[in-house]
């Protein structure tokens, strides 16, 4: 435990310089909490904070110290949408900066010896949101009784913890030091807790034991099942314990803000923890915003209600293409529109099944030929110019020039408009033959229609389709549309029952050769263009199919070379063969990269850049810009 000290003692050893002589503890504390201050239902900030907190220089970061205090609203088109809250908050065991380089948050320290044994300090005095103790005893808890149990974790353990195949030696080396080790380097392992959706390897254990087994007697343990409607106790375990999606209010956390509404319902409120452990450069507890309260809508209208006034922070649910519309609101609200830049390969991207369940077709994709046609016979020019007014960047589905390891000829691949070698490849494809409408033929005798299937979601996709219809139709190609919602349309596209499908191309376009290569391999049932080449990768091979073309077999040999190589040297050869491979097989047809997010805030809320990148990974979408740092200035 923290021993009662003044305020002023803490930053003598932390802040010294930036402390005004006479200031109190109460000088520190949020607004917010005075009620329970002065109730005596919560301890002063003092023992409060870790007796080593994180302190955050905010005028170095070429922002301004912030205030206590305000609301903000957001929109969220769905209730499984709060998970928008961690990834903002972003607050991890270890995260990335600004700049993409990995530094201890949540920890104190780390160390990495040989990319294969971490050692962990925690912070001394830090607590969960609940004010209980953050300890290696957490560590220790999620390891024997979440990570070990067959139960709660049937499958051995997330693939990040065993990428050889055998999870790490464990070790709690005191109460405040840890230590995973592997035989071989594990190169991803720091990046994992780093991610959108982190590595979990902690948990509130003096809280999560009363749903647990081994530590709850049967009949008190049935009772909370038959509370929380569910019938296993490890399903009992996983509801309350879920931090990714913070629905249990009761659940103690680490994030900036917690959880307090109980679902199902319209709107969820997430207050201020109260023993967060990040301060600024004066003192003060970060977060500097009291609540955000994020209220249900459907996803088709977040564009027309922010627009109308109803979001003080807004970039998931609206797109660029509502961006003029909302340019049009600063007029009639006191809000801002800025554009941040797409950190994904490609903002648009066509991807050919290859386990597509027709015959025929799941040929025809497989053959390169094929691919490099339908690429080079869409005219990306007119789509920048027609969907994305020119400011938008030409390029096949790959990384972008704000990454260390990008190289013009993985933009360029394929890529240029040329409807005469178009033509020629799909003739040496054995497509050759036309009906008298000028269509393809397949070699069945069918005609040559590829129906392009989409979430549904963004009218953007639409206008994209309409022009690439013509653009194939001149090749000899015949192309229709077919809507549905995300859910029928992800169950489709793992069916085989999807030829093709309109999405985002990969996720993270700012890689570091430190940074997982999986997006280019066959590794997950998201990826639509082999669905269940990446099932059998993330079942280790117990559902789904294996690759069975070679440059996909590649890829994933090549990530398992990334996964044991040594130097920074070796990764980055490994990542220039996989983009090289991945661009030349043109396995995702990318069109447009470099466009831009709208980021929509009220004129009141400060810290936020006006220009900035945007995207899941590695950005976690405002994550790395750190919104705990945010606040509202009622004078504008």
């Amino acid at each position: 435990m923290v021993t009662r000290r003044t305020f002023l003692g803490v930053m003598a050893s932390t802040l010294l310089p930036a402390v005004a002589s006479g200031a109190t503890d109460r000088d520190y504390e949020p607004e917010y909490l005075r009620p329970w201050l002065r109730a005596a239902q919560m301890p002063p900030l003092v023992d409060r904070i870790p007796d080593r907190p994180r302190i955050v220089r905010i005028k170095d970061m070429g922002r301004e110290p912030g205030e206590y205090g305000g609301t903000v609203r957001m929109i969220i088109g769905d209730q499984k949408d709060i998970r928008f809250m961690t990834i903002y908050g972003y607050a991890r065991l270890v995260g990335y900066d600004e700049k993409l380089q990995l530094q201890p948050d949540i920890l104190e320290s780390f160390e990495a010896k040989d990319d294969s044994v971490f050692t962990f300090k925690i912070r001394p005095g830090h607590k969960w949101s609940d004010g209980e103790p953050f300890t290696s005893d957490d560590f220790r808890y999620w390891w024997e009784d979440v990570i070990l149990n067959k139960s709660l974790t049937p499958g051995g353990g997330a693939l990040e913890l065993r990428p050889h195949g055998k999870l790490p030696r464990f070790e709690v080396v005191d109460p405040l030091t840890v230590r995973y080790s592997w035989q071989e380097p594990n190169p991803n392992f720091l990046a994992s807790l780093a991610a959108p959706q982190p590595l979990v390897l902690a948990g509130p254990g003096h809280y999560l034991r009363q749903f647990h087994k081994k530590y709850q007697d049967d009949i008190r343990l049935s009772a909370l099942m038959k509370d929380n409607r569910v019938k296993k106790w490890a399903d009992l375990h996983i509801k309350m314990g879920r931090g990714y999606r913070p629905d249990n209010p009761a659940l103690p956390v680490l994030d900036p803000w917690r959880n307090t509404t109980a679902s199902p319902a319209e709107q969820y409120v997430f207050e201020r923890n109260p023993f967060f452990h990040r301060i600024d450069e004066n003192g003060r507890q970060l977060p500097y915003i009291d609540r955000f309260v994020l209220s249900i809508s459907q996803s088709s209208i977040i564009a027309a209600k922010t627009g109308a006034g109803e979001s003080d922070l807004q970039a998931t649910g609206i797109d660029f293409d509502d961006y003029t519309f909302l340019k049009d609101a600063e007029k009639r609200y006191p809000v801002k529109v800025d554009l941040w830049k797409m950190a994904r390969g490609s903002r648009v991207a066509l991807l050919p099944n290859l386990n597509c369940s027709d015959l025929v077709w799941r040929e025809v994709f497989r053959d390169v030929r094929v691919r490099r046609a339908l690429s080079l016979a869409i005219d990306r020019h007119e789509i920048n110019q027609a969907v994305f007014y020119g400011l938008g960047t030409e390029s096949a589905d790959t990384i972008l020039p704000e990454s260390p390891l990008f190289k013009q000829e993985y933009a360029d691949a394929w890529i240029s408009h040329d409807e005469e070698q178009a033509n020629a490849l799909l003739d040496q494809a054995g497509l050759q033959n036309r009906d008298d409408d000028g269509i393809r033929l397949l070699p069945d005798g069918r005609r040559a229609e590829i129906t392009v299937e989409t979430a549904g979601e963004s009218t953007l996709d639409t206008d994209v389709l309409e022009l690439i219809t013509d653009h194939w139709r001149r090749i000899g190609i015949a192309l229709f549309t077919r809507s549905s919602q995300r859910d029928v349309f992800r169950s489709r596209a793992m069916g085989g029952r999807i030829m093709m499908s309109i999405w985002y191309g990969l996720d993270n376009g700012v890689p570091t050769a430190d940074m997982n290569p999986a997006q280019l391999a066959p590794t997950q049932d998201d990826q639509l263009q082999w669905p269940l080449w990446g099932m059998y990768y993330l079942s280790a091979g117990t559902q789904g199919t294996s690759p069975d073309l070679p440059e996909a077999t590649q890829l994933v040999e090549l990530l398992k070379q990334w996964g044991v190589a040594p130097t920074l040297d070796e990764r980055t050869a490994i990542w220039q063969k996989m983009l090289t491979i991945y661009t030349q097989q043109v396995f995702s047809i990318g069109l447009i990269n470099g466009t831009f997010q709208p980021v929509l805030r009220s004129t009141k809320l400060r810290n936020l850049p006006n220009h900035a990148l945007y995207g899941f990974d590695p950005t976690c979408y405002l994550g790395v810009y750190m919104p705990d740092t945010f606040w509202m200035k009622e004078e504008i």
